[in-house]
């Protein structure tokens, strides 16, 4: 079985269409960034340093200082799929960021949001 063409994109390059979307329904650049540490367990620094290395999805999530586990609550449909069905799991915390950032880009409350 061949791998998702996604696998292989460099976060950074994903990063500012992130950005984009959520600043253009009025949202910030620093909530981007709580979403994806909350995801991730990473710190802003080290967010910054694989954002600048360019590392790629499969290896963004598995060097992932701790990955929430509160993750598991996040459910819905993103490009036609439910998150909670997917079962490659590289491809599942792709989607489950997708999803938060749909959901800050929708006007969510970050509380909501980060499952709190």
């Amino acid at each position: 079985m061949t791998k998702h063409r996604i696998y292989s994109v460099s976060v950074a390059s994903v990063y500012p269409h992130y950005v984009a979307k959520a600043e253009k329904k009025g949202r910030t650049k620093t909530e981007v960034d709580e979403i994806i540490c909350w995801l991730t367990g990473h710190s802003q620094q080290s967010l910054d340093d694989h954002l600048a290395e360019k590392t790629n999805f499969e290896d963004f999530f598995p060097q992932a200082p701790q990955m929430n586990p509160s993750r598991s609550s996040i459910t819905g449909v993103i490009c036609g799929v439910r998150v909670e069905d997917i079962q490659e799991m590289t491809m599942r915390e792709i989607r489950y960021l997708d999803k938060l950032i749909d959901e800050l880009a929708k006007g969510k409350a970050m509380e909501k949001i980060l499952r709190k």
